[in-house]
């Protein structure tokens, strides 16, 4: 077969969990599947740094913003160029105009209730979302689901036949199983200006994740719970959301904060591995890969329990009410003050973090690939 596979957000730095989704699984992919041809469709800059890794690999520029109009109209035009006989848009935003055969991956569905400030000032927007997601569901050949919890919103929300969706776990990045040793934990605290026990989050700074919430939490940890730690939110900072930096700026414990951006592949099994608790307050998780790498690098965690996360993380983790910061922080006191509490999440952590792997994951994808 000639595969193509829309890998205009490959790679963390676009669009961190999306981003990781497609990189992960195609070099799973590539590695598993040595028959099939495969045609990667890439924007800058990563279409410049990959290296396509065997023959029958190709990567074609195709620098198209996502959620626009340009995507709509010309990718469709690019993929029949290449004559090919399946395509796998990895988000929900397929090219709704292609006539071909196509698989698509829906990870979760929060912008239909958080929508972004561009699409809550703009009606076409919104409706575009809604056409586009609608369309797309239902020219799908296959719809990956990755999670029962994202299946249920599917159909719930739009609609779609249970039928025509599999539900396929992405797997935990091998990087995070990495054991790290004392000189490099001792540099890596010095580098970001680690000097206690820590709380980590990472991910994107928008209105679904809830950070003020954690914010409000570490204040109350550090005022009422007299608790001595500190607060790490990795990710960038993201104007479109105010809110969120402005909790930060305003906080009474902000020299007790540290936001390093961005925080590069490398460091990122450091951070979840150094961490005294990982948290994802998360309003809405379609599955919740940054707390799975969390535990698979020996960190325990705590979640959100309106989410996917009670389905992905099961008894190896620990839920609150992501409305009521005072609920994380009491969780948060507890495994940072019970040492035996700690150490137990950590092993189930360990366990539940080795069912998930993109071996299998990629496994999947293929014989589905194959089914049409």
């Amino acid at each position: 077969m000639r595969i193509g596979i829309d890998a205009r957000m490959y790679g963390p730095e676009a669009t961190t969990g999306i981003g990781a989704y497609i990189k992960n699984l195609t070099d799973q992919l590539f590695f598993l599947d040595q028959k099939n041809e495969y045609f990667l469709f890439m924007r800058e800059p990563a279409y410049s740094r990959f290296v396509c890794p065997r023959p029958g690999i190709k990567k074609i520029k195709a620098d198209f913003p996502w959620y626009s109009f340009s995507e709509q109209l010309k990718i469709p035009l690019v993929l029949l160029k290449y004559r090919l006989d399946l395509v796998h848009f990895p988000h929900f935003n397929a090219a709704i105009f292609y006539p071909k055969k196509f698989v698509i991956t829906i990870h979760d569905i929060t912008p239909k209730f958080f929508p972004g400030p561009k699409a809550k000032k703009s009606l076409i927007r919104r409706f575009g979302y809604e056409a586009v997601f609608r369309l797309s569901l239902w020219r799908a050949k296959k719809i990956i689901a990755i999670s029962r919890y994202t299946k249920e919103n599917l159909i719930k929300y739009f609609k779609a036949p249970e039928k025509s969706i599999a539900v396929i776990y992405p797997g935990v990045d091998a990087n995070c199983r990495e054991i790290f040793d004392q000189n490099q934990m001792a540099a890596f605290k010095e580098k970001y200006g680690i000097v206690k026990p820590f709380i980590f989050y990472v991910g994107v700074w928008r209105d679904h994740k809830n950070l003020p919430a954690l914010i409000k939490a570490f204040e109350i940890l550090k005022s009422k719970l007299k608790t001595d730690c500190q607060l790490v939110l990795g990710g960038q900072d993201d104007s479109r959301y105010p809110e969120i930096g402005e909790a930060l700026a305003a906080s009474p414990f902000k020299s007790e904060i540290i936001a390093p951006g961005f925080i590069p592949e490398k460091d990122l099994p450091l951070f979840y591995a150094a961490a005294a608790l990982f948290v994802l307050p998360s309003f809405c998780e379609g599955f919740g890969l940054v707390a799975l790498e969390a535990m698979a690098c020996g960190c325990p965690v705590i979640g959100s329990k309106t989410t996917s996360l009670p389905e992905i993380l099961g008894q190896a983790a620990l839920y609150f009410n992501p409305q009521k910061p005072e609920e994380i922080a009491a969780l948060a006191r507890r495994i940072l003050t019970d040492p035996a509490l700690a150490e137990d999440l950590k092993t189930r952590g360990l366990a539940r973090a080795k069912q998930y792997n993109w071996q299998d994951c990629a496994k999947k994808v293929l014989a589905l690939y194959q089914s049409l």
